[in-house]
């Protein structure tokens, strides 16, 4: 049984042949995550026109947007998708529960949320060190070459 999975997963030709469709549907799908974020931004604006009332948690779904639309900008540019983006969402997101909430939440939830965002930060903060110095390496690398 291991050698079957061992035959099936390695870098034949086969797989080779087949990886542009992981390339691809990877584009086309980011592509439409991409496109239907500014439709859900900009239905989003239309509704906050209607209304006339702008509240800080409609801000906060706005950066939200942003940053989506971020993430897949970075992805079309550098081919991957830096790991720090998809956290600081996450912590737009808490935020914003954090705002909707704020009348209705008792603070055992507070102090659990809070306590993500931290936690949150810290991993943000250390995939940032990360990226870092992969970038250093891969300056020294090209100097090198």
């Amino acid at each position: 049984m291991r050698e079957f999975f061992e035959k099936l997963f390695e870098r034949n030709s086969l797989n080779r042949k087949l990886h542009w469709t992981t390339i691809a549907s990877e584009k086309v799908i980011l592509a439409l995550v991409g496109i239907l974020t500014v439709y859900a931004s900009l239905a989003f604006i239309y509704e906050l026109a209607l209304s006339r009332t702008v509240e800080l948690s409609d801000l906060f779904l706005l950066f939200i947007y942003v940053e989506i639309i971020g993430m897949v900008g970075a992805y079309y540019s550098t081919n991957r998708i830096p790991v720090t983006l998809p956290i600081i969402i996450a912590i737009t997101a808490l935020c914003r529960l954090i705002v909707m909430q704020s009348k209705d939440i008792d603070a055992i939830s507070l102090i659990a949320e809070a306590g993500a965002i931290l936690i949150l930060s810290g991993a943000a903060y250390l995939m940032s060190l990360k990226e870092e110095r992969s970038i250093l390496r891969q300056e020294k690398r090209n100097k090198d070459n």
